[in-house]
């Protein structure tokens, strides 16, 4: 588990996280999200103990972190945005000095080698030079290094960045595999990464929390209300007219007309579910239905929404 409250740190006058306070379940993979400079890497910092913070507290698989830095470092696996691996040694080499670093049972290190590789899909290159590895493969590789030494919590700052959009769904795939037995919390600016991979989304702004809740919720709060799209073999004024007349509907408008059908757009302030209305009138008048969808509003959306000021 992990607990935030009122974590902040100031740079000087620059505030980069402004007293956040949020908690993390055990097995959720909760993603951060926010866009360049809102605090996302710095806040992961303060967690594994690379930089303390400036006011509040932090607890990890509940230490305190500035109290038990080194136990809480122990309970972590952290890969950093910036992958740091030694170039000049071999994958399997990189695992070794990674579990003499983090000072494993020496007797532990070739089964737990062994398994990093099969879950992190690492047995095709394990004999070659990091300075020889793909991106995609080094990501595996840093990923390796994180769970090693099998550690409760994951951390993951920026996991699937600079990769292509295969690499990117591999990764995806493995930390939802890995979640069967972590907790992780990942930084992203991927809004597809985080719709797909995470239980649960908070998005930061200028150091402060603005949204908490999975990506489905949080659509709906945006949204404030519902969008049904509405296709009928029907004549456009008095389909209008009558849609218009239907309890819970405050607004139609003709998104596009073809041919002798048209489609609406109904709008409702309260969100009320209109389609059964919908479809008895369409039955009533004899107008073919020729579709019907409902609208929700994407993690996209909410997030331009939150950072960048735009009208809902």
């Amino acid at each position: 588990m992990i607990e935030l409250s009122q974590l902040t740190k100031r740079y000087g006058s620059t505030m980069a996280v402004d007293h956040v306070s949020l908690t993390v379940q055990p097995g959720e993979i909760v993603g951060l999200l926010g866009p360049n400079g809102a605090g996302k890497t710095t806040l992961l910092k303060m967690l594994t103990g690379y930089l303390p913070p400036t006011e509040g507290t932090a607890r990890v698989a509940n230490l305190e972190i500035l109290d038990n830095s080194l136990e809480v470092r122990r309970r972590i696996g952290y890969l950093p945005e910036t992958n740091p691996l030694y170039e000049d040694l071999a994958v399997y080499e990189s695992l070794e000095w990674t579990a003499r670093l983090r000072g494993m049972n020496p007797a532990s290190h070739p089964p737990a080698i062994r398994h990093v590789i099969e879950v992190c899909g690492l047995a095709g290159v394990v004999g070659k030079d990091v300075a020889h590895l793909s991106k995609g493969y080094r990501q595996r590789l840093g990923l390796a290094q994180a769970i090693l030494h099998d550690p409760e919590i994951l951390i993951l700052d920026e996991p699937t960045s600079g990769l292509d959009p295969n690499q990117q769904q591999e990764v995806r795939q493995l930390i939802q595999t890995l979640k069967q037995k972590k907790t992780v919390l990942l930084s992203t600016h991927i809004l597809p990464e985080a719709q797909s991979s995470c239980d649960r989304v908070l998005i930061i702004h200028h150091g402060k929390i603005v949204a908490d809740g999975t990506p489905q919720a949080l659509g709906q709060q945006a949204a404030r209300g519902s969008r049904l799209l509405v296709e009928l073999k029907a004549p456009a004024p008095a389909a209008g007219q009558a849609l218009a007349q239907l309890s819970g509907v405050d607004r139609v408008a003709v998104q596009k007309a073809y041919d002798s059908c048209v489609v609406f757009i109904l709008e409702s302030a309260g969100g009320a579910d209109v389609r059964e209305a919908v479809f008895e009138l369409a039955v009533q008048r004899r107008w073919p239905i020729l579709g019907m969808t409902q609208e929700t509003i994407s993690l996209e959306e909410v997030f331009r929404q939150l950072t960048m000021g735009m009208p809902s």
